[in-house]
C-alpha cells in the first residue's frame, strides 16, 4: 500500500518510524511519502494562505498552492489515487472504514491547518472527509497519523495473521480483559479459568467479559450487537 501526505509540516511524521508502522516501511509493506506543501508557494516569502473572503478568524489555505501540490504527486500517473482530507466535518473514523481504506493500493492524505483548506480544491480532487472524533485539533497530522496506525494494521502481513480478531470492535463489542505473568499481583489473582487450561471455557469467558464491559462502557455498541 502506498501511502503520500501532502501537510505543511512533514517532521511531524518522524513518529512513523517506530514500532509496528516503521517494521511495515522497512518490510516494503507500505510506503510512505511526505509532501511538503509549502514548497509549491509561488510567494517569495512561501505563503500558503491569506485571509479569508467574508471576514472572519484566522487564515485559508490557498487552493491554488495545495493544488500544484497534488498535481506534482500524480503528474507521472495513470490512475487518481483516492484522496482523504482529514476534517473535523468528515465522517467519524471507525474500524469498518480503516478495513475499507487498507484494500486500497494508494491514498492521498491532505492535511488542512489554519481555518482549513480554500474549499475549490476540496471540491475538485478530494474523494472523502474523514473526522477522527467530535472535536477539533490544530491541524490534519495528528489525525492521518492516527488514519495510518489503525489502517495499516490491516495490510496484509503487517500484523500476524489472527492476532486483531479478538480486539475491540472487531465483533461488536469491546474486548474482554487480558492478563499476564505474575499469577498474583497486589493480592489479586488472575482469573482462574484463564489457569484452566479449558479452551472452550476460556472462551465463554471471554465472551461473556466482553458483552459486561461494552455494557457498562459503551450501550451504543451493546444495543447494537
Amino acid at each position: 500500500m502506498k501511502i503520500d501526505i501532502l501537510t505543511l509540516f512533514p517532521e511531524m511524521f518522524n513518529l512513523l518510524e517506530y514500532s509496528i508502522i516503521g517494521r511495515a516501511i522497512k518490510n516494503n509493506l507500505i510506503e510512505i511519502s511526505i509532501t511538503n506543501i509549502r514548497d509549491f508557494s509561488n510567494d517569495k516569502h512561501n505563503h500558503v494562505d491569506d485571509y479569508p473572503y467574508g471576514g472572519g478568524n484566522g487564515m485559508v489555505m490557498k487552493a491554488d498552492v495545495v493544488y500544484r501540490a497534488y498535481e506534482h504527486i500524480i503528474q507521472n500517473l495513470d490512475y487518481k489515487p483516492t484522496v482523504i482530507y482529514l476534517s473535523p466535518k468528515g465522517v467519524t473514523l471507525n474500524n469498518q472504514i480503516a478495513k475499507n481504506i487498507s484494500k486500497l493500493e494508494h491514498v492521498i492524505l491532505l492535511c488542512g491547518h489554519y481555518e482549513g483548506i480554500d474549499q475549490r480544491v476540496i471540491d475538485e480532487i478530494v474523494d472523502i472527509e474523514i473526522s477522527i472524533g467530535d472535536y477539533v485539533l490544530t491541524g490534519g497530522e495528528i489525525p492521518a497519523m492516527v488514519l495510518i496506525d489503525t489502517v495499516s494494521r490491516y495490510v496484509d502481513g503487517v500484523l500476524t495473521e489472527g492476532s486483531s480478531s479478538d480486539e475491540s470492535f472487531e465483533n461488536g463489542l469491546l474486548e474482554y480483559p487480558q492478563y499476564t505473568r505474575p499469577e498474583l499481583f497486589h493480592d489479586i489473582r488472575v482469573p482462574e479459568v484463564l489457569l484452566s487450561g479449558n479452551h472452550q471455557e476460556v472462551d465463554k469467558w471471554r465472551k461473556e467479559q466482553s458483552i459486561k464491559i461494552t455494557k457498562k462502557i459503551r450501550k451504543d455498541l451493546y444495543d447494537n450487537h
